[in-house]
């Protein structure tokens, strides 16, 4: 297979790009307009026809798209393609509200395959490799993309699913995996176990390819050097397609958006201005060749920035960096924007592991921020006062970060609940 999937696609020029995006664009508007009622009453308002978009230059003319929109369009309303034409859907948790059901057509299943293909052999992947995906199967996207990708590829594919870890790790060990998939959370807990059960040593991986939660560089470090791998970061939503809309390859330098399927956008969350490459704002997507749900400068609420210069690797495809966070799961405490990714920076940086929780609550019309985290088991059997001490310098490291006070609670090992999906990073208890 060589170093890309598709190298006319991921190495095309600019020009090429643009040509067919362009194209795309054209055709995916005139046909959301014809058939998806909420879209063509949000046109009118804005005074749009299809007539008025004529390439990607026209694109900021087109009202945003939000998850709100998608939930009052429950469960079909957006629909662009006739039922009868769609093989499957996909949906999000609903923990917020009304669930974000997806269709997908069976050409729209093919071009997500094809996404997560060039995700693979972005991450090393070959026909000779064995994928283990460990993302939850069903509703939740993870499982179908990854699988699909690793078909597509010709990978021998290893269904796994999330939970069970005796048999994840039994699997990964018998079947001789060399590639995992996986939540970053569950690939730390995964590496934690082989480690307990001596079976660290016996495993194939040579990578692994974690999405579906952001993550810092800090956490990539700790799975890299406990699995002894390559980690690489995938990105994807539900909304959009699932994992595959963007991946890093060797350099890590970023993620390469799928510019034939994708156009990214970052906007100011406030103003909704489209802001220039390299400055930090909300990433916007617009599908531009799926046939059931084609979304249209869809609000992501994932905070980053976007390049379009040519990687070290060849690709010229677009690269976001990886997440800093969420607009809507970013806390507000005592005024300050915090991302839990930045107090795990802090807590790998100091030495501890990546099991923490945040607990936010008000007192006294006062915001509070404990951060609990486990210790390892050798700090477990230290003295008192150098748990004490410990606390401390994380206290203030997280000051350092933060600009604002945090308890530090360091709590036994294994005493904060893992995850086998999405860790539950964050417990709000404010009455907001």
């Amino acid at each position: 297979m060589g170093k890309y999937f598709n190298e006319a696609i991921e190495t095309a020029s600019r020009e090429e790009l643009t040509k067919i995006q362009n194209e795309r664009l054209v055709n995916t508007v005139k046909r959301v307009y014809e058939n998806v009622a909420p879209y063509r009453k949000k046109m009118e308002e804005a005074g749009l026809t299809p007539d008025d978009i004529k390439s990607i230059d026209d694109l900021h003319k087109l009202p945003f798209v939000t998850k709100s929109d998608l939930r009052d369009a429950y469960p079909d309303g957006m629909l662009a393609a006739p039922k009868s034409e769609c093989v499957r859907i996909h949906s999000t948790s609903g923990t917020t509200g009304r669930r974000v059901v997806a269709f997908y057509t069976q050409s729209d299943i093919d071009d997500w395959d094809e996404c997560c293909a060039r995700a693979l052999v972005m991450a090393g992947g070959t026909k000779e490799d064995v994928v283990h995906v460990a993302y939850g199967y069903g509703l939740f996207t993870g499982g179908a993309g990854l699988h699909g990708g690793s078909h597509k590829l010709g990978s021998l594919t290893l269904p796994m699913s999330s939970g069970n870890t005796d048999r994840q790790l039994q699997f990964m060990k018998d079947l001789e995996a060399t590639i995992l998939c996986c939540t970053p959370s569950y690939a730390a807990y995964l590496a934690e176990s082989a480690i307990e059960r001596g079976d660290i040593n016996n495993l194939k991986l040579k990578s692994g390819i974690f999405g579906a939660e952001a993550w810092s560089e800090e956490m990539r470090q700790d799975i890299e050097s406990k699995l002894g791998i390559k980690a690489y970061d995938i990105y994807g939503l539900t909304e959009i397609s699932g994992p595959g809309v963007a991946s890093e390859c060797e350099c890590q330098d970023g993620l390469h958006v799928n510019e034939d399927f994708f156009i990214p956008e970052i906007i100011d969350p406030e103003t909704e201005e489209v802001l220039p490459d390299g400055e930090q704002g909300e990433l916007v997507f617009t599908c531009i060749n799926k046939k059931a749900f084609p979304l249209l400068r869809y609000r992501t609420r994932d905070i980053t920035t976007l390049t379009h210069e040519k990687c070290k690797c060849g690709r010229t495809l677009a690269r976001i960096e990886r997440l800093k966070g969420r607009t809507d799961d970013m806390l507000v405490i005592k005024g300050v924007n915090v991302f839990p990714s930045q107090v795990e920076e802090v807590l790998i940086n100091q030495g501890m592991t990546p099991n923490y929780q945040l607990v936010v609550d008000r007192i006294n019309n006062s915001d509070t921020l404990e951060v609990k985290v486990e210790m390892t088991p050798e700090m477990f059997s230290d003295r008192i006062g150098a748990i004490e001490q410990k606390e401390k310098q994380i206290v203030s490291a997280l000051k350092s970060m933060l600009g604002i006070y945090a308890k530090v609670s360091l709590v036994s090992p294994k005493s904060i609940v893992r995850s086998e999906g999405k860790a539950v990073r964050v417990i709000d208890n404010r009455k907001i």
